[in-house]
């Protein structure tokens, strides 16, 4: 997909003084905020969207928008309480907000309810204020040695 998206021949032909304006802002905005902002009109219409949810929630990360993202993925777990996923994104929003514990407790529920990529959890950048924590090894090895 282009960033940029496609203009239609009506839009290019305006002549208007604000129609360069509205051009150049278009032309200026990424994919990222496309979306962002595509999603949020999908949300107000239907808050309950569970795949625009999580897209949303991780595009919100993206931009590092962490406090709006961690607010979906606590509206994720509402709607979603035995997701293993939702558990494993909210620990994320946790980590990346210096929420340690708040985060530990997520991960916990996330590989209790079935979340096992641990050579992920390992490598997620999201995690990474987590690693620090020797609660967060122990964790990673009670539940790698339940999986064997």
């Amino acid at each position: 997909m282009s960033s940029q998206g496609k203009h239609s021949g009506e839009e290019m032909a305006s002549t208007g003084i604000g129609a360069g304006k509205r051009r150049r802002a278009v032309e200026k905005q990424t994919q990222l905020d496309f979306e962002l902002d595509f999603f949020e009109g999908i949300l107000r219409r239907n808050p309950d969207f569970i795949d625009v949810l999580r897209a949303h929630g991780n595009n919100l990360t993206l931009k590092c928008r962490y406090e709006d993202g961690l607010k979906i993925d606590r509206r994720l777990i509402e709607l979603r309480p035995h997701d293993a996923l939702a558990y494993y994104n909210l620990a994320c929003s946790y980590s990346l907000l210096k929420k340690v514990d708040l985060s530990l407790r997520a991960l916990r529920r996330s590989l209790e309810l079935g979340y096992h990529d641990f050579r992920f959890l390992r490598e997620d950048r999201d995690l990474a204020s987590l690693r620090r924590d020797s609660r967060f090894r122990k964790l990673l090895r009670e539940f790698e040695n339940q999986a064997k």
